[in-house]
């Protein structure tokens, strides 16, 4: 049976960590903006589907869509004391390395059962423009599968959050904007999962071009 909203603890941690830590980094450092925040379902499994620049792109966006964002880590993190309970409690699942698409899409749906929002890069990995060049089907066929709707949003600037060689992140400004919830697919059909890929990387676009 499906939840409305995360486990209770998770929803503590990521509160905690979020006023404690990623707000005030957004807000202050970052002199951050976030647009469509009212666009966000408030509970109920979701996918939210963005572009991808910078390692701090996950808790960004966890705090702008104003609940938590489960994503997939690395299995080796999982390993390490401490850690390994922090990022569970924020929300992260653990993928082995090389593993099939089809494990990562397994755990995904495990986490979209139990009312998490899960974040998924269109392009899978960082673009080193923000852009979305080469959107991946992935999320459209879990929300397929899940009858989850999916929910652009653009990272404006993150891209420069690091200067190559640099040790401490720049304060540069953030914008993120917040699109309208796509429909799933009706089916797996792989035609319907590139249509509505095709149109979160469009809707991703032209959240990114408005810039600032």
């Amino acid at each position: 049976m499906s939840r409305d909203r995360e486990p209770p603890v998770n929803l503590l941690w990521y509160h905690l960590f979020k006023w404690s830590v990623v707000s005030p980094m957004l807000g202050l450092y970052f002199r951050g903006r976030v647009y469509g925040a009212d666009q966000v379902p408030k509970a109920g499994p979701l996918i939210v589907v963005a572009n991808h620049a910078s390692d701090f792109d996950p808790p960004l966006l966890s705090a702008a869509v104003r609940r938590p964002v489960s994503y997939m880590a690395k299995e080796e993190l999982f390993k390490v004391p401490v850690l390994n309970q922090a990022i569970r409690l924020y929300g992260a699942y653990p993928v082995k390395r090389g593993s099939a698409d089809r494990s990562a899409i397994r755990e995904a749906l495990k986490q979209l059962e139990q009312g998490w929002a899960v974040g998924i890069f269109l392009q899978g990995t960082r673009t080193p423009d923000g852009r979305v060049s080469e959107p991946k089907i992935g999320a459209a066929l879990i929300a397929a599968k899940a009858h989850a709707p999916l929910l652009p949003v653009s990272l404006w600037g993150t891209q420069r959050i690091f200067k190559k060689g640099a040790a401490i992140p720049r304060p540069v400004p953030l914008t993120i904007r917040i699109g309208t919830p796509i429909d799933p697919p009706p089916s797996t059909d792989r035609l319907g999962l590139e249509t509505i890929t095709a149109a979160c990387a469009n809707e991703i676009h032209r959240l990114h071009d408005l810039g600032r």
